[in-house]
């Protein structure tokens, strides 16, 4: 059955495993789910409960009679019919079954001398000898003796009660489990019919778990563009994106430049204006404080020192930054303005974009190659479905069902009259049991009557009749036991040597695996096959395929594919080969061709722009001069100073017109401190315009002296990664082609493993074969039949050895409780016969 439901595994990947995969990057990993496993009810395990103790005890005295180690080579040569053409054979299984010979020589011994012995014993007492006649002499010690026979028979009565007990657990037990064993094997029939049943299921779900890999590998088919076009495109982006980047930012540079030549412009415009009619009225004041210094009133000799320190003064009444003097940027400004006719932001922008629509390029130049191979990949599916209809599974599991069907019925019909050989098994053992127990009650009353009604004051002659019963009790258990003590014994031999050595041969090689290995010999079961079991199930006895291997891999549960090596009995690639196909999509793949010569990062054009931009002489701009004359002051002498210290002279001179004059000219110089030069120190007008041209003139500065290195470099790396695309697209392409390629051939090797995994542990998984092998042999037989056998006959071999020492004590003390005839007649303390 198996063989047939499996060659589903034409469908994963024997074949694939036999093509080397290419260099393969870790796929997307795929996610096909659980094989629907259902779980099955069969316990292997049974725990035989607190009559486990006396199961323990049974096999610690098994291994006293018998410590020998399995012996594998004896039984190989029983198997191969070789055992006895060497002398040393039978010393060695003497030698092993030593233990169970002296014991089972003992016992014999025991059920030829005890009935011997009987009948002796009887013969003896009826010619009044062996304790036959009627009359006991007087001893000293005869209340000792008494008790100690007395107490010697209740132990020897406790321990055959024990031994009784475990033989009457033992029966029970057994029968017991023979009456449960009917829902384990009920057990172990559905455990079966779930195994039939779920296994086309699941090789439904492992063919179904086609379109995941399929569907996946259609989804990236379809998304070749964001896949493949983006590996591309990063492989590009690493030089592409830095070059487009850095022209972006110099078209920026560019508009900051005319920013700032027309910043500078304009602050020259307003600081040349405030400059300049600073310095008209400054000129007027000098002028007309000259014509003042001119009077005659100067020549006097009070005036005429203090006028020239004045005269010689006024060389400080003039501006300090001078803003008409600057060289002009007007012509600079003209070229950046020619430069930004053309919008270098947008020829960039192009190049992104061009670069950008590479996914796109990529999937609208390989539509017709991936049409192909989903083509491919739908044939590939149906050649998968229409295969699965080929196999005859449904056939199979028909005729295997109606075998399970007729098997269960068979074991159903016949497990009544297993039941009632049972019932028949536990009346004899029960009997057996009862003839202990009536030996027993027979010792008991005669303990418990002679116990309770002997009188040691009465005579030999004159004890009563509870006394008298008493012995006759332990008179009858003294002959019963001489009946029943052979029979027990021969019992006792035939299930101690059948358990024992079931125990020893079977269970115990069973529990250890070691019978597995004895069965797995080379030609032990047919001196032809090499190995038994695959030249059964195979059909061919040169594959290595054992007992114990298949036993250990359904105990874990493994797929019944794995564990019969069943792909020995069929080639895959006879009926699929799936490598095939994976080559043919692999060329599909390879058959890619993407052109990438449509892209342009920046044309001629913008190239050129560049260029303009770096000649456009802004870096033949006098900023040193600029830069002086926006940290001069506003004047060369503080006016305020200046026109104290003119009225601080003036006063110094004769009161007159000439004092008032040069104090007219000091006030004069004051309005124009205020009037003008505090404006254009603290006027947010002039404030501005000195520091937008101190930012302006600085940017310029820093900036000027890079461009034409920057504006180069610009160039060179455009250049340079539109070299790379024109030269090595065509290789990167292939390159990232062939990983695209492995990313989808990946897929169907991920499937393939799977596969391969679920077969392996889940899809039709043998762990009911185990549960039926271990329900037969190690619970049925071993734990229910061998336990309970070796535990009756280890109590009542208890009970039948205990019998000899409680027939002893039982004679010597009936004596003490019975009746006499006649008595002793003691005369001066000496005793008379």
């Amino acid at each position: 059955m198996a063989v047939e439901l499996l060659l589903l595994l034409l469908l994963c990947g024997s074949t694939l495993s036999e093509v080397q995969p290419l260099h393969k990057p870790p796929p997307g990993t795929l996610d096909f789910g659980f094989v629907p496993v259902k779980t099955y009810d069969t316990n292997t395990y049974h725990e035989p409960g607190p009559i486990g103790i006396l199961f323990r005890l049974v096999h610690a005295f098994l291994y006293l009679v018998q410590p020998n180690s399995f012996p594998q080579d004896l039984i190989k040569k029983l198997a191969q019919q070789t055992f006895g053409n060497v002398q040393d054979d039978y010393q060695k299984a003497i030698y092993y079954e030593i233990g169970f010979i002296v014991s089972a020589a003992l016992g014999l011994l025991f059920v030829l001398l005890l009935p011997l012995v009987g009948l002796c014993f009887c013969m003896c007492r009826c010619c009044d000898n062996c304790g036959g006649e009627m009359h006991q002499r007087h001893k000293k010690n005869a209340d000792c003796r008494r008790g100690c026979f007395a107490t010697f028979l209740f132990v020897a009565s406790l321990i055959i009660s024990i031994g009784v007990l475990c033989a009457y657990a033992a029966n029970q037990h057994l029968t017991s489990q023979v009456r449960g064993a009917k829902n384990l094997v009920h057990s172990n029939f559905k455990d079966l019919r779930i195994f039939l049943n779920d296994t086309p299921g699941q090789i439904d779900y492992l063919v179904s778990q086609y379109n995941t890999t399929k569907n996946k590998a259609l989804s990236d088919l379809n998304n070749v563009g964001p896949l493949l076009g983006s590996r591309v495109q990063e492989r590009f982006a690493k030089e592409v994106r830095p070059a487009l980047d850095a022209a972006l930012m110099m078209a920026g540079a560019i508009r900051e430049t005319k920013e700032a030549l027309e910043n500078v412009s304009v602050s020259v415009e307003v600081l040349q204006e405030g400059t300049e009619r600073l310095h008209a009225n400054l000129t007027n004041v000098k002028i007309h404080l000259s014509n003042t210094l001119s009077d005659s009133a100067c020549s006097a000799a009070q005036a005429a020192s203090t006028c020239n320190i004045i005269r010689n003064s006024l060389n400080q009444l003039n501006i300090n930054a001078n803003f008409s003097g600057l060289p002009g940027v007007s012509t600079q400004l003209a070229k950046v303005n020619d430069v930004l006719k053309i919008d270098l932001s947008s020829l960039v922008q192009k190049g992104y974009a061009a670069f950008n629509d590479t996914p796109d390029l990529v999937l609208n130049q390989t539509r017709n190659i991936l049409s192909d191979i989903k083509n491919l990949l739908d044939l590939i599916g149906s050649n998968i479905t229409s295969f699965t209809k080929m196999l005859p599974v449904q056939k199979v599991l028909a005729d295997l069902t109606i075998y399970l069907t007729q098997s269960e019925a068979y074991v159903q019909d016949y497990f009544p009259v297993v039941e009632q050989y049972d019932f028949y098994r536990w009346l004899g053992c029960l009997i057996l049991c009862c003839m202990v127990i009536l030996i027993l009650v027979f010792y008991c009353l005669g303990l418990l009557c002679g116990t309770c009604g002997y009188d040691k004051h009465a005579s030999p002659t004159t004890r009563g009749c509870i006394s008298n019963t008493g012995g006759n009790f332990l008179m009858a258990g003294v002959g019963f036991s001489f009946l029943f003590s052979w029979v027990l014994m021969i019992i006792v031999v035939i299930t101690f040597v059948t358990g024992g050595n079931v125990e020893k041969l079977v269970c115990e090689p069973y529990e250890d695996r070691t019978l597995f290995k004895v069965l797995d010999t080379p030609y032990l079961l047919n001196q032809h096959w090499r190995s038994y079991l695959s030249a059964i199930v195979l059909k061919n006895p040169d594959i290595n395929l054992t007992f114990e291997k298949v036993y250990s891999d359904c105990k874990e549960n493994k797929g019944i594919y794995t564990t019969l090596h069943l792909e020995n009995l069929f080639n895959i690639n006879e009926f699929l080969n799936i490598s095939m196909y994976t080559e043919d999509v692999s060329l599909k793949i390879e058959h890619i061709n993407v052109n990438l010569s449509n892209i342009v990062l920046l044309d001629e054009i913008g190239k050129r722009n560049l260029l303009d931009f770096s000649s456009s002489g802004i870096d033949g701009i006098n900023f040193a001069a600029y830069l002086t004359e926006i940290n001069k002051s506003v004047t060369k002498v503080d006016l305020l100073s200046f026109a104290n210290d003119l009225e601080a002279r003036a006063d110094q001179l004769p009161k007159g017109a000439l004092e008032n004059a040069l104090k007219g000219h000091a006030n004069s110089i004051r309005m124009i401190h205020n009037q003008q030069v505090v404006p254009l120190e603290q006027a947010m007008k002039y404030v501005k315009a000195r520091s937008t041209l101190n930012q302006s003139i600085r940017l310029l500065q820093r900036t000027s002296s890079e461009f034409m290195i920057k504006v180069k470099n610009v160039i060179s790396a455009v250049d340079a990664a539109q070299l790379l695309i024109s030269n090595d697209a065509s290789l990167v392409i292939i390159q990232e082609t062939k990983k695209y390629m492995d990313m989808i051939i990946g897929y169907f090797e991920q499937y393939v493993e799977w596969v391969k995994e679920s077969i392996t542990m889940e899809v039709a998984a043998c762990k009911p074969i185990a549960n039926v092998i271990d329900t037969a042999v190690d619970i049925f037989l071993c734990s229910y039949v061998i336990d309970s056998v070796n535990t009756f006959w280890f109590g009542l071999g208890g009970c039948s050895i205990f019998l000899i020492p409680a027939i002893i004590c039982a004679v010597k003390l009936s004596k003490y409780y019975r009746r006499m005839d006649t008595e002793d007649v003691y005369d001066d303390s000496v005793e008379q016969w």
